[in-house]
């Protein structure tokens, strides 16, 4: 059995059979073709260009199901902006719990182009779920979401503790 593994000892003992059938033996080569279909799956065809995966995007998503966002973090306060157009409030589902701030949403589009020589409609469903571990000292019970023209604002005020833990380092030339 382990020489059959061994790819120089079976071409011996396999004279005649063609190429095909050899490599369909060859455990190398199963191996390779199934991680191949693996990441053509996982990933898509990109040599097809049916796939483009953006940044910090496995999977090749694409706008309707990967969320992009803005954290800042002030004295005061940390903001977190996402761009989410042609969205609406009721599409959208913020929830804060332990340091851990959650966007859930599901976007659905339809365009229709009718022609006088064709007719056109696409549609593009996706849902997207992003989780941002916030840092301490933040107060919970105290944060704020506002949408407006796409964008939503999530605000969540630090304790007076986490402000005053800050502290100055000087920095000498020596």
């Amino acid at each position: 059995m382990v020489r059959d593994l061994i790819p120089w000892r079976r071409k011996r003992d396999q004279k005649g059979i063609s190429r095909a059938e050899r490599e369909e033996y060859n455990p190398f080569l199963a191996l390779r073709r199934e991680i191949d279909d693996l990441f053509e799956d996982f990933f898509g065809r990109f040599e097809e260009g049916l796939v483009r995966p953006g940044p910090g995007c496995l999977g090749g998503c694409d706008d309707a199901a990967f969320l992009r966002v803005d954290v800042f973090e002030t004295d005061d306060e940390v903001r977190i902006t996402a761009d989410v157009p042609g969205m609406e409030e009721k599409d959208l589902d913020v929830q804060l719990s332990d340091n851990l701030l959650t966007i859930k949403g599901e976007r659905q589009s339809e365009r229709e182009d009718k022609k006088r020589d064709y007719h056109l409609t696409e549609r593009s469903y996706g849902m997207f779920q992003r989780s941002i571990t916030l840092p301490g000292g933040i107060d919970e019970s105290k944060a704020k979401a506002r949408f407006k023209n796409g964008e939503l604002t999530i605000r969540i005020p630090k304790t007076p503790e986490a402000k005053s833990r800050r502290k100055q380092i000087p920095i000498s030339t020596e």
